[in-house]
């Protein structure tokens, strides 16, 4: 299998050499093959956001590698790694993070924006995302105008919108009520096994976990355990 994240060594230091400085992560390794559907587990406390953020090459480690797709992007610039966020890794938030003044149509067409898509092609792709997750009919509404479960499938339609390689999802079901959670949590299933996505789920919920192929438990900044789950 082809790897698609590979974190080696990662230290992650908050407040360098200042009295209060902080060690969040304590040498990280973990692999994520293409096409695969992961959990990360773990305490509020545990490192997660903070792993996330680096996955998510919306932070850099303080030591250590990591290779997105094959690209080092611990020693990428900032530039590039705005371009890599954009175009590899699609994010769904358990905030939703939509635009509140504008319409879901627009809101999933955005990210495609920023990427210079072409008007008439961001407009057919942001429609079929939307159809994806079953929101064509809701496509004008603002987020204001949505139940939390819609605004989360119009945040997957969004994160879908420049098909990137990885979906990590942080907490995606955590202001949800349980029906809505099993909807949102189908439709990775969907995405996972019709689309081939790779998908990095963080969570706090052992039960969502059991859903994906393998399950890594964090604890205090350190990997201390990985299992297959339920849906290898």
């Amino acid at each position: 299998m082809e790897k698609i994240i590979e974190l080696k060594g990662i230290i992650k230091r908050f407040y360098i050499n200042q009295p209060n400085e902080l060690e969040i992560l304590h040498g990280i390794d973990l692999t994520v093959e293409k096409g695969e559907f992961v959990s990360i587990v773990g305490a509020s406390g545990s490192g997660k956001t903070t792993l996330m953020n680096i996955i998510g090459v919306l932070d850099r480690p303080t030591e250590g590698v990591y290779y997105l797709d094959g690209i080092n992007v611990a020693g990428a610039r900032d530039r590039e790694l705005s371009g890599i966020r954009n175009q590899k890794i699609g994010f769904v938030f358990q905030t939703y993070n939509l635009i509140s003044r504008t319409s879901a149509l627009r809101n999933v067409e955005l990210p495609m924006m920023y990427a210079g898509v072409g008007k008439k092609e961001r407009l057919e792709r942001a429609k079929h995302y939307l159809e994806m997750v079953e929101m064509e009919d809701r496509m004008s509404h603002k987020p204001d105008e949505l139940s939390g479960g819609q605004k989360q499938r119009v945040a997957i339609a969004r994160a879908m919108s420049n098909n990137p390689s990885i979906i990590l999802a942080d907490e995606p079901t955590g202001a949800l009520d349980s029906h809505t959670g099993r909807r949102i949590m189908d439709i990775f299933h969907r995405l996972n096994q019709e689309e081939g996505k790779t998908i990095v789920l963080i969570t706090h919920s052992k039960e969502l976990a059991e859903e994906t192929g393998r399950i890594v438990t964090l604890r205090d900044g350190e990997i201390i355990g990985e299992r297959m789950g339920k849906g290898c």
